[in-house]
């Protein structure tokens, strides 16, 4: 098992993305405390978890774009299953509207759940290992939307594009501690993988299911299984890295016909 005798701390665990990266975790031997916004939802993903894992997840709710709450899921996951040594920041939201029609709330609301939720977990996680001289692990959820623009993301876009800032700078600032920060950049991720176009389907799963070369959408395990991977030893020498999980939506302009002269 990848993770046989850790703790991670998963940030968004009632979530398509951050359930499954718990999941994944526990089926390699960590332990888990899942943290999100809603609580009701967590309780429930973590008793049907800790159904199949009993005694190894547990799980805390708040908003972690607040300083006391980010702090506080640490306090509470170390006191119900000990200091994490891995933190999977899943949570995010992704609102899509205009440039000229969003507003600053709007706009703030995105860059303080997206950017500084993570921020406050990383640095009030950092402190702990680096006090405690823990080599932990920070896997960060980024989005191929960081360097793709699209209409209607503007905030989302760039907030995802600050995650991967961030990411590079911790990972400078935290490796000499013996701290790894990396990223995964997802394509897109559904509930259930679809794999041929339909009318029934939105537009712009059609488009996308088009430009990916490996023809289909992503799972959110496609995404957890990449985590399970960076929060690991195989990754040792990895930090700093943006992990781009998207059957290959990233490389460009993948639907384009080929011709010998455009005309």
């Amino acid at each position: 098992m990848l993770l046989e005798n850790r703790t991670a701390l998963v940030t968004g665990g009632a979530g398509r993305i951050g359930r499954a990266i718990a999941d994944v975790f526990l089926r390699e031997g960590a332990a888990v405390v899942m943290a999100d916004l809603d609580g009701k939802r967590v309780a429930k993903a973590a008793a049907e978890l800790g159904a199949e894992y009993p005694g190894k997840v547990a799980w805390t709710a708040g908003d972690q774009s607040k300083p006391e709450d980010a702090a506080r899921f640490v306090t509470e996951a170390e006191e119900k299953l000990g200091l994490p040594d891995i933190l999977a920041n899943a949570h995010g939201i992704f609102p899509n509207c205009p440039l000229v029609d969003v507003t600053v709330e709007e706009w703030d609301s995105v860059f303080n759940v997206n950017v500084r939720g993570t921020m406050l977990t990383c640095q009030t996680l950092a402190r702990r290992w680096i006090d405690a001289r823990v080599k932990g692990a920070i896997i960060n959820i980024s989005s191929g939307a960081a360097k793709s623009g699209r209409p209607g993301g503007a905030h989302y876009s760039g907030s995802k594009a600050a995650v991967d800032a961030l990411t590079h700078v911790f990972a400078i600032e935290l490796g000499p501690h013996g701290i790894r920060v990396n990223a995964i950049a997802p394509g897109l991720i559904l509930d259930n993988v679809i794999t041929e176009e339909s009318d029934d389907l939105h537009p712009y799963v059609n488009l996308t299911l088009k430009g990916t070369p490996i023809g289909r959408t992503g799972s959110p395990y496609d995404i957890a299984e990449a985590a399970a991977f960076l929060a690991s030893e195989r990754s040792g020498w990895t930090t700093g890295a943006i992990l781009e999980v998207t059957g290959g939506t990233h490389t460009g302009r993948t639907h384009m016909p080929t011709t010998r002269q455009l005309r």
